[in-house]
C-alpha cells in the first residue's frame, strides 16, 4: 500500500490495511506522540481508523505552542462534547441527548431534561468531566449494519438518536457508527459520526460556558432542548486566554454599547432582526457611506438605486429564489393579478437589469454600479443577535461588468479597495479565503469549465500580488468562486467582512451582453464586491472593535464644551459656534454640575475630545484639552485646536491634537 505524505514522499506498507498512527510511528517517535488524528484524502479521520487503499495522508497533530489548527481543534473540541454529555448522564441519568457537534470557538450538547441547569450546576458538571479525562479512556469506534442499528436504537428509546440515525441512512450511510469512551458495552457510548482524539485524557483543559434553550430541529413548535455550551484547549494558558478574551468580548458587546451611547435599538412591536438607527447611529453610518462613497467615485463607480421588492420571477432567473427559497421572506401576492413580488434578497439582479436597460459597446467596459441596497432575509429567531445577525440590512453593494481581458485588473482593484478600508479602521491582521465550489455537490450553477477559469484566474491574482491564501471548498457562492476576507479585532477575535466574488454564470441566466471590437455579441464577466459586507455587520463589528470610542472622524459627538461655572457660559457658547463652523460635531454641557461630573459624563459617552473653559482661557483666546484617553493635554488656542483636530478628521487618526 502507497501512502503519500504531505511533501509528496511516499511510504510503502506490506499489509493492509494501516493506520495514521502506524505511519507517524514509522516517520518518527515524536510524531506519533504528538499525533491526534489525520487527514485521509483530505477527509478528518481517527488516528487508528483503517486506511484500506492507497491513499494522500496528513497527520494532524496537537500543538507544540498556541492554541493549533482547525483540524486538531475539531477532534478535541468533538471529543470534549462528548465527555460532557457523559457528565452530564452521570448527574442526571433521565437527560436525553440529541446532538452535540463542535464550534469554531468550543461545542455544544442539546439535552432533553425537565430539570434546568444553570450556570451553579457548572461546576459539578466539570467535576464530572475532569474525572473522566483523568481516566484517560479511549475513544472506541464501533459500527453495526442500518438493520442492526435501528433495532439497538430502538431498545434504548432515545427517539432523537433514533430521528439522527434515520437521518444519516437517508443521506446514504451504510452503516451506523457509535463511539464509546472505554470499552465496548461497559462504559459510555453515544451514535457519533466522529472522528475524536485518541483517548480523554488528551483532552488539556475545558470549561462550560453557558446554557441556553432550543428546540428540535431549530423548530419552536417542536421538542424544547437545553444547550449546554463549553469549550476546550490543550492546554490551561490557551483556556486563560481565551476566557480572557471572552471577558473583554462581554465588556465590549455591541448590544450594551449601542443601547448606552444611544447609536441603535431593537423593539419587538417593529419586529426582530430590523434595527432602528438613532441619531448618533445614523450620524456614524452616514459617515461610513460618505466615506466609502467618495472612494467609490474617485475608482470610477456609478451610484444607483434600486427598489426594495422585485416580482419573483427575477429572482428565478438569477437563481438567488430556488437557491435561497428558506431563508427569504415569503412572496407576496398582489391583490389585482396573480402576480407575485418578494422582499428584495440581493441587489445584484437589479442591478444587472440596469446594466441591460441600454446597449453597451466593449468601449463602454468596464461599468461599475455601487449602491447601499437594503436586503432582506428571513433568518430564524435564536438565530438573530444584536446586529451580527438581522432580517433587515443595508449592503455596501457594487458590480462591475467587463470584459474577459479586463477581469485581473477589475478584480486585483477590488482587493486592493477592500485592504484600503480596513487599513482605515485599523483591521491590521487580515487574512484572506479562496472560496472555491465543491464538484461532488449540485449546488452550484453553470458550466464546470467557468468554474475553473474562474477559480484559476482568483488564485492568479492573489498570487501575483503576493498575498497568502488559503482555499475552502464548498463555500463559493451559487454562481461563482470568491475571496472572503477573515479580520481579527482588537482582542483578536476573527470576523467575515468583505467579499469579492467572480462570477461568469449570472450574466449567462440573463443573457445580457456588448457588441465586442469585432462587432460580434459577447457576454460581459460580472464582479461582485462589498468591503463592509452589511453596515449593520459592520457597525457591530466597528463598536467592538473601539469599544465604542470611535475615532475623531467617526464619533457621532466630536467635541464636548465643559464651562467650569456659569459665569463663563458665554465665552463657552462662542467655542461652540467656533467649533461648529469649522465642521466639527460638537455639544454645550452647560449643566449646574461641577466640572469633574461633567467630565465624568463625557468620558462615559466616549466624547474624543473635551474642552474646559474658564477665565484664563476666556482672557487669553485658548481651550483646555481634555482627550478621553490621555486624559489633560493643557490649554491651547482655540484657532490652534480647531487646525489641528480638522487635521486628524481629514488624516482619518493618522494625526491627532497636541498641546
Amino acid at each position: 500500500m502507497r501512502i503519500t505524505l504531505p511533501d509528496g514522499s511516499v511510504k510503502e506498507f506490506d499489509s493492509s490495511p494501516v493506520t495514521a498512527r502506524q505511519v507517524a510511528e514509522s516517520i518518527g517517535a515524536g510524531l506519533a506522540k504528538a499525533a491526534v488524528g489525520a487527514k485521509v484524502d483530505g477527509t478528518l479521520t481517527d488516528l487508528d481508523r483503517p486506511i484500506t487503499q492507497d491513499a494522500e495522508l496528513a497527520i494532524v497533530t496537537k500543538p507544540r505552542k498556541g492554541p493549533g489548527d482547525a483540524d486538531a481543534l475539531y477532534l478535541l473540541r468533538h471529543s470534549t462534547a462528548h465527555v460532557m454529555a457523559e457528565a452530564i448522564q452521570r448527574l442526571w441519568p433521565q437527560a436525553q441527548l440529541a446532538y452535540g457537534p463542535p464550534l469554531e470557538t468550543g461545542f455544544y450538547y442539546d439535552i432533553a431534561l425537565d430539570t434546568p441547569i444553570s450556570t451553579d450546576d457548572f461546576e459539578k458538571i466539570e467535576a464530572e468531566m475532569k474525572k473522566i479525562v483523568e481516566e484517560n479512556r479511549p475513544f472506541t469506534r464501533y459500527e453495526l449494519p442500518p438493520e442492526d442499528g435501528m433495532k439497538r436504537l430502538g431498545d434504548e428509546g432515545n427517539k432523537y438518536k433514533i430521528d439522527n440515525a434515520q437521518r444519516a441512512i437517508d443521506g446514504g450511510a451504510d452503516v451506523l457508527s457509535w463511539y464509546v469512551t472505554g470499552e465496548v458495552d461497559k462504559n459510555w457510548e453515544d451514535l457519533c459520526m466522529g472522528p475524536h482524539v485518541p483517548a480523554t485524557g488528551y483532552i488539556g483543559a475545558f470549561k462550560v460556558t453557558s446554557v441556553a434553550q432550543s428546540h428540535w430541529h431549530g423548530d419552536i413548535e417542536s421538542d424544547k432542548f437545553q444547550r449546554v455550551y463549553g469549550t476546550a484547549f490543550f492546554s490551561q494558558a490557551d483556556l486563560d486566554n481565551y476566557l480572557e478574551q471572552l471577558e473583554q468580548a462581554r465588556q465590549r458587546d455591541h448590544r450594551v454599547i449601542g443601547a448606552k451611547l444611544g447609536l441603535f435599538a431593537i423593539d419587538e412591536q417593529v419586529g426582530q432582526g430590523l434595527i432602528l438607527w438613532k441619531p448618533k447611529g445614523a450620524m456614524v453610518r452616514s459617515l461610513l457611506q460618505d466615506f466609502l462613497q467618495q472612494e467609490l467615485l474617485k475608482r470610477g463607480y456609478d451610484v444607483v438605486y434600486t427598489p426594495h421588492i422585485g416580482k419573483i420571477d427575477l429572482y428565478k432567473t438569477s437563481g438567488h429564489y430556488p437557491y435561497y427559497s428558506d431563508s427569504q421572506f415569503p412572496p407576496i401576492k398582489m391583490r389585482d393579478s396573480e402576480e407575485e413580488y418578494l422582499l428584495k434578497p440581493m441587489n445584484c439582479p437589479h442591478h444587472i437589469k440596469i446594466f441591460d436597460s441600454e446597449p453597451h459597446s466593449y468601449r463602454d467596459l468596464p461599468i461599475r454600479l455601487a449602491e447601499f441596497g437594503t436586503v432582506y432575509r428571513f433568518e430564524q429567531s435564536g438565530e438573530l443577535t444584536g446586529m451580527t445577525r438581522v432580517r433587515g440590512f443595508t449592503q455596501d453593494d457594487a458590480h462591475i461588468f467587463c470584459t474577459q481581458d479586463q477581469v485581473k485588473g477589475e478584480f486585483r482593484d477590488t482587493v486592493e479597495l477592500v485592504q484600503f478600508v480596513f487599513n482605515t479602521f485599523g483591521f491590521e491582521d487580515v487574512s484572506i479565503r479562496l472560496s472555491l465550489r465543491d464538484p461532488d455537490s449540485n449546488k452550484y450553477a453553470g458550466d464546470p469549465a467557468n468554474w475553473d477559469r474562474a477559480e484559476n484566474e482568483l488564485r492568479e491574482v492573489l498570487a501575483d500580488m503576493g498575498i497568502p491564501f488559503t482555499e475552502a471548498a464548498g463555500e463559493a457562492a451559487f454562481y461563482g468562486p470568491k475571496v472572503d476576507f477573515i479580520v481579527r479585532d482588537v482582542i483578536g477575535r476573527p470576523w467575515q467582512l468583505g467579499t469579492v466574488q467572480l462570477d461568469y454564470n449570472l450574466p449567462d441566466r440573463f443573457k445580457i451582453e456588448y457588441v465586442d471590437a469585432d462587432n460580434t455579441r459577447k457576454q460581459p464577466v460580472m464582479i461582485h464586491r462589498a468591503p463592509f459586507g452589511s453596515m449593520e455587520r459592520f457597525m457591530a463589528i466597528l463598536i467592538e472593535h473601539y469599544a465604542g470610542a470611535f475615532p475623531l472622524w467617526l464619533a457621532p459627538e466630536q467635541v464636548r464644551v465643559l464651562p467650569i461655572s456659569e459665569k463663563f457660559a458665554g465665552y463657552a457658547e462662542q467655542v461652540v459656534a467656533g467649533l461648529k463652523a469649522a465642521g466639527l460635531r460638537t455639544t454645550l454641557d452647560n449643566s449646574n454640575e461641577r466640572v469633574n461630573a461633567k467630565i465624568k459624563v463625557a468620558q462615559e459617552q466616549k466624547v474624543p475630545y473635551m474642552l474646559i473653559v474658564g477665565g484664563k482661557d476666556e482672557a487669553a483666546g485658548t481651550v483646555s484639552v481634555r482627550e478621553r484617553a490621555a486624559g489633560d493635554l493643557g490649554a491651547i488656542p482655540l484657532t490652534q485646536f480647531i487646525e489641528q483636530a480638522k487635521a486628524e478628521v481629514e488624516s482619518h487618526g493618522r494625526q491627532t491634537v497636541k498641546v
